[in-house]
């Protein structure tokens, strides 16, 4: 997870940072990090609409207008890329994948995930479809508790005004 964290150093998102790694038989076999597609500017440089006007979007709404790939989808986009194959491996995450990202780990066949920071359906009432959904990843989507000395700079849910 320690890795996990460093890799999202690189997130370049107005949002939550967040990085992941897929580890296959003990060896790390993609990373990836939140931000804009290759070639699009950066959140920071203003390619993210929904990024750089926050307020005028409701928090977890039009994730379809948001262009940032998370770092769950840049990690199985890193793997599919080089042409490694993800059955079977394991994948951490600083935060608890979305309702989408989640959808991509089962595809994947991702055979666990585990979190720092958990994730809660904006909506209450689609939480239980969510809930469903993660049943579907076979070793579960776990947290771990290990302590994360920059969350308020990572997690936008904790960062101060």
């Amino acid at each position: 997870m320690q890795i996990a964290m460093t890799v999202r150093t690189r997130a370049d998102c107005l949002g939550s940072r967040v990085g992941a790694i897929l580890v296959q038989n003990d060896r790390i076999i993609a990373t990836g990090y939140n931000g804009t597609p290759h070639g699009v500017p950066n959140c920071s440089e203003g390619g993210c609409h929904r990024c750089s006007h926050r307020e005028a979007y409701a928090s977890g709404k039009d994730y379809d207008l948001c262009i940032c790939v998370h770092a769950e989808q840049n990690t199985l986009l890193s793997a599919a890329r080089f042409g490694i194959a993800t059955e079977g491996a394991v994948l951490y995450s600083t935060m608890q994948p979305c309702f989408g990202c989640t959808k991509e780990i089962i595809q994947a066949k991702i055979s666990a995930v585990y979190y720092v920071h958990p994730w809660v359906y904006p909506d209450a009432q689609f939480q239980q479809s969510y809930e469903d959904m993660l049943a579907y990843v076979p070793g579960g989507v776990n947290p771990l508790e290990v302590e994360d000395p920059d969350a308020e700079w990572a997690v936008s849910t904790l960062r101060r005004s």
